[in-house]
């Protein structure tokens, strides 16, 4: 590392926008992450996707030719439900998401509701299947006395046929039509992401680096609570949009592959 990023002894490594463009990896970032991994450096995958699973997740890393351990990726999806498990855990749940959500809440032994109008939480996630049906269901669950827990509130997310609306779509049109707003948001920016995550390293967060595409999450989280913060031009954030800003992040890159140097432009 170089003497800016030399006290940096874990990485927390956001994935869209970051890793891949969609399904797509980002040009030279699997090479970058593989030769972290081989200096031993310490690595969490950071996501505030909800409707995938962890094992999913891990599944499309090792696609792409990188091996990570499940343990190792927290995903918004996770979060969630170790939120539930930890606070509600004998309380029922409804998904307005996709498998991979429900998967990450019965694996958390969290039950999920037969109806909506009798679940005890309603789960918002994105959903990129999403029908009339799957609206009107959460839309329901709401209105019988379910409280919100939305994985995250992202607007936007980038995919390879471009930006595509994220979770804030779905829980807008909840919350628009109920009159009532999300009770706890897990994702990125959360204490509940940012905790997760420390503890799956074992580090403090002056020791601790997050590297992302979002200022809205990314960034917004390491200034929080005290990460280096490191943007990335490769997803959702353009150059000229951290221009002037008052809090900008700590290192601005144009993509992932600068770690592989030691952060030197």
């Amino acid at each position: 590392m170089n003497l800016q990023l030399k006290n940096i002894q874990a990485f927390l490594i956001d994935i869209d926008g970051t890793v891949f463009t969609g399904n797509k990896p980002i040009e030279g970032a699997i090479d970058t992450l593989l030769h972290l991994q081989k200096l031993g450096m310490p690595l969490a995958f950071l996501s505030n996707r909800g409707n995938i699973s962890r094992k999913e997740a891990q599944q499309k890393l090792k696609r792409a030719g990188l091996e990570v351990k499940q343990e190792e990726i927290i995903l918004s999806s996770y979060v969630a439900a170790d939120f539930l498990k930890s606070y509600y855990p004998s309380q029922t749940a409804w998904v307005f998401g996709e498998q991979g959500l429900a998967d990450e809440l019965e694996e958390a032994g969290i039950q999920l509701s037969t109806e909506p109008e009798k679940a005890d939480w309603l789960v918002v996630s994105l959903h990129e299947r999403l029908t009339y049906r799957d609206m009107n269901n959460a839309f329901r669950a709401v209105k019988h006395g379910a409280r919100i827990l939305a994985t995250n509130s992202d607007r936007s997310f980038p995919r390879e046929d471009g930006e595509a609306i994220d979770v804030a779509g779905m829980l807008g049109a909840i919350e628009a039509t109920t009159n009532r707003r999300a009770d706890v948001i897990v994702g990125k920016p959360s204490h509940y992401m940012a905790q997760k995550a420390l503890q799956q390293l074992g580090i403090t967060p002056e020791r601790c680096a997050i590297v992302g595409d979002s200022l809205g999450s990314d960034i917004a989280m390491g200034r929080m609570f005290g990460l280096k913060t490191i943007l990335v031009l490769t997803g959702g954030t353009s150059a000229k949009e951290v221009e002037g800003l008052d809090n900008a992040p700590d290192y601005i890159f144009p993509s992932i592959t600068y770690l592989k140097d030691g952060g030197k432009l």
